[in-house]
C-alpha cells in the first residue's frame, strides 16, 4: 500500500507531535495514503473499487476511535471532579502585598497567593472567594446575599463601625466593604454583616425607619398664626432675642433655654406654633450665619413611643435624640416636637404604664442633659394636661420655658377667621361684614350659646358659652363646612355661589352639635381636658343640651 513500512507509536514521543488514530504522523494518515493509491490507479483498474471500500472502513474506524477517546476523556474529568477535594469559601479582607490576599477562612486569617488568572483590582473587600486545598485564591464569588444584621452603635474616626449593644454589652468592630466606604453611615443604622463577622457588606434601609418621625414644615411666618400673640411673643423673647443680640446676652451670661412646653386646650394651635417656631428660627439662623439652612421638624406623637417590650420605648427615645444630633451635623436645624407629652413623660406613679414611665422618664432626662443649647436641638413639648407631666422633665435646665396657649378671645377669633376666609375665596358679601356677623353670633351671651355648666367645690357654678370653647381647629372646621354648603348650592343652582352669612351661621350650629372634639358624655375627666380649670376645684361638668339644629342637606361630601 505504501513504500514506507507501518510504524508503531514510539514510546516517549514529543508531547506536541500530533498523530492520527493509527499512531502515525498526522500528515501520513491511512486516509491520505489510500487517497494517493486511488490517484495512482487508473480509471478502469478493478483495484480502485477495493481502495474506495478500504477508505470507507478506515473512516468508520476513525469515527469510532474518536467517540471512544471523547468518552474516556469525559470519564476522566468526572473521576477527577468526584475525587478532587472541595474548595473552601473565605472572605476577602484586602491586599496587604502585591499578589497576596488577606482572607478569613473558618475563623482564621491567611495571607494567600492569588491565581494570576484572577483580576486583582476587581476583588472587593467583603466578597466571598474560592480557596483551593493549597489556600490559593482561585475564584471570586461576589457578596453573600445573606448574613446577620447588626445595629451601628458608633462610627470610629477611621470609618470602622462598632456593632452591638449599649450599656457595656458585647460589641464588635467591623471594617467596611468596598461598596460601603463612601456611604454616610450614622449611629442607629442597620448593616448586614458577612458570615465571618469581619466586614459590614450592606447598609439596610429599615422600613418605616426613624424617618417617619420627620415632617415637612410649610412656609409659616408668624402672621399666619392668629389669636396667639402672647404665646408667640414668649417664644420670640426666648429664642429670637438671644440670636439677634448675642453680644448683649453674652455679657449677662444668659443661658439659652433648651426646651419649651406649650400647654393649653386642644385645637388652639400648639402644633402650628411649633412648626412656625421651626420655620422662623431657621430663617433667623440662616440670616445670622449668612448661608441657607433647612429645618428638620420631628413630629412625634407620645403614644407611638409606648411599647410593651422591655427597653423598646427607651431605645426609641435614644434613636430620636441620636437622629436629631445627626441632622444637626448635616447642617439642619432639628426640632423635636412631642405631642401629647403627658402620655410618655407622665409622673412616675402606680398605674397602667408605671413600669415603662419609671425608666422612660429618666432616659428622656439624661438625653436632654446631653443637649447644650438651642444651637444643638430644640425640644418642644405639647400637652393639654401639663399637670400630669413629671416634674423632673419640667425643671429649669431641661424645659426652661412654659408657655400657655390660650383659647382665642373675640379679637383673636376674628383674626383666625380672617386667615381662613381669605380674599381669594368667593364670598357672598364683604369680608368685614361676614366677620362681624359670625363673631357676634359666637360671643353673644344668649341662651342659644349656652354650652357648659361647671360646678366648683366652693359651691359656685359657671356657665360657659360657645365663644368660651372656641379654638383654631373649630374655626377651621366651621369655614370648611361653609365651603361645602356653598359648593353644594352652586351645583344645584348651576351658578357661581359664594360663601354667605347663612352658610357660616349654619356651620356654627352644626359644628357645636357634631364636633368630635367635645366629649359625647358628661364625664368630668373628659371635659377637664378642654377647660382651663384646676381639676381639683371642679366637682362636675354638665353639658347644656339646647335644641339641636334641624337636619338639612347642607353637608355633603361633594369634593
Amino acid at each position: 500500500m505504501s513504500d514506507q513500512p507501518f510504524k508503531r507509536p514510539r514510546a516517549g514521543r514529543e508531547p506536541f507531535e500530533t498523530t492520527d488514530n493509527w499512531g502515525g504522523p498526522a500528515e501520513e494518515s491511512p486516509i491520505s495514503l489510500v487517497d494517493k493509491l486511488i490517484a495512482a490507479t487508473g480509471e478502469g483498474d478493478p483495484a480502485r473499487v477495493d481502495l474506495y471500500r478500504l477508505r470507507q472502513q478506515i473512516q468508520e474506524h476513525d469515527i469510532t476511535l474518536s467517540e471512544a477517546r471523547a468518552a474516556i476523556e469525559k470519564m476522566d474529568e468526572v473521576i477527577k471532579k468526584v475525587t478532587a477535594p472541595a474548595n473552601r469559601i473565605g472572605t476577602f479582607l484586602g491586599l496587604p502585598k502585591k499578589e497576596i490576599a488577606h482572607i478569613a477562612v473558618g475563623g482564621h486569617d491567611y495571607y494567600s497567593n492569588v491565581d494570576p488568572r484572577l483580576d486583582l483590582p476587581s476583588l472587593k473587600i467583603g466578597t466571598r472567594v474560592l480557596v483551593n486545598e493549597a489556600y490559593v485564591v482561585v475564584g471570586d464569588l461576589g457578596y453573600d446575599n445573606s448574613g446577620p444584621v447588626g445595629k451601628v452603635v458608633d462610627v470610629l474616626k477611621d470609618g470602622r463601625l462598632r456593632i452591638g449593644q449599649e450599656h457595656g454589652l458585647q460589641s464588635i468592630i467591623l471594617q467596611r466593604s468596598s461598596d460601603l466606604l463612601p456611604a454616610a453611615i450614622k449611629n442607629g443604622d442597620e448593616v448586614r454583616i458577612d458570615p465571618a463577622f469581619r466586614v459590614a457588606v450592606e447598609l439596610l434601609a429599615t422600613p418605616g425607619q426613624k424617618e417617619y418621625y420627620l415632617e415637612d414644615v410649610p412656609e409659616l411666618p408668624w402672621n399666619r398664626v392668629g389669636g396667639q400673640h402672647a404665646a408667640i411673643q414668649g417664644i420670640k423673647d426666648a429664642i429670637e432675642l438671644p440670636m439677634l443680640h448675642p453680644e448683649l446676652f453674652s455679657r449677662f451670661h444668659y443661658a439659652q433655654p433648651k426646651g419649651f412646653l406649650l400647654h393649653g386646650p386642644p385645637g388652639c394651635g400648639k402644633t402650628l406654633i411649633g412648626k412656625a417656631t421651626a420655620y422662623n428660627l431657621t430663617r433667623k439662623l440662616s440670616e445670622q450665619a449668612g448661608h441657607d439652612m433647612k429645618e428638620c421638624f420631628m413630629h412625634i406623637k407620645g403614644p407611638e413611643i409606648l411599647n410593651m417590650w422591655v427597653g423598646e420605648s427607651e431605645r426609641m427615645v435614644r434613636e430620636i435624640f441620636t437622629m436629631a444630633r445627626e441632622k444637626r451635623k448635616q447642617g439642619y436645624m432639628p426640632f423635636v416636637f412631642i405631642d401629647e407629652a403627658e402620655s410618655i413623660l407622665g409622673t412616675r406613679r402606680a398605674g397602667r404604664y408605671s413600669n415603662i414611665l419609671s425608666t422612660l422618664v429618666p432616659m428622656f432626662c439624661s438625653e436632654m442633659d446631653g443637649i447644650e443649647s438651642l444651637h444643638d436641638v430644640v425640644i418642644i413639648l405639647a400637652s393639654n394636661r401639663a399637670d400630669l407631666i413629671d416634674p423632673a422633665i419640667l425643671r429649669p435646665g431641661r424645659i426652661d420655658r412654659k408657655i400657655k396657649v390660650n383659647r382665642p378671645d373675640k379679637e383673636g377669633s376674628r383674626e383666625i377667621f380672617g386667615i381662613y376666609l381669605s380674599q381669594d375665596l368667593p364670598l357672598a358679601g364683604k369680608l368685614e361684614a361676614l366677620l362681624d356677623s359670625i363673631i357676634g353670633n359666637l360671643f353673644t351671651h344668649r341662651d342659644e350659646n349656652r354650652f357648659l355648666e361647671v360646678q366648683l367645690r366652693s359651691g359656685r357654678s359657671h356657665i360657659l358659652y360657645r365663644g368660651d370653647l372656641i379654638s383654631g381647629a373649630i374655626i377651621a372646621s366651621i369655614v370648611e363646612r361653609a365651603k361645602e354648603l356653598a359648593i353644594k348650592r352652586s351645583i344645584e343652582s348651576k351658578k357661581d355661589e359664594g360663601i354667605s352669612e347663612a352658610d357660616l351661621l349654619q356651620s356654627i350650629e352644626l359644628e357645636y352639635h357634631e364636633n368630635d372634639i367635645f366629649p359625647p358624655t358628661d364625664i368630668t375627666e373628659d371635659w377637664l381636658k378642654l377647660l382651663d380649670y384646676d381639676p381639683e376645684n371642679v366637682v362636675k361638668v354638665a353639658p347644656i343640651h339646647t335644641r339641636a339644629p334641624a337636619r338639612t342637606k347642607g353637608i355633603s361630601p361633594v369634593v
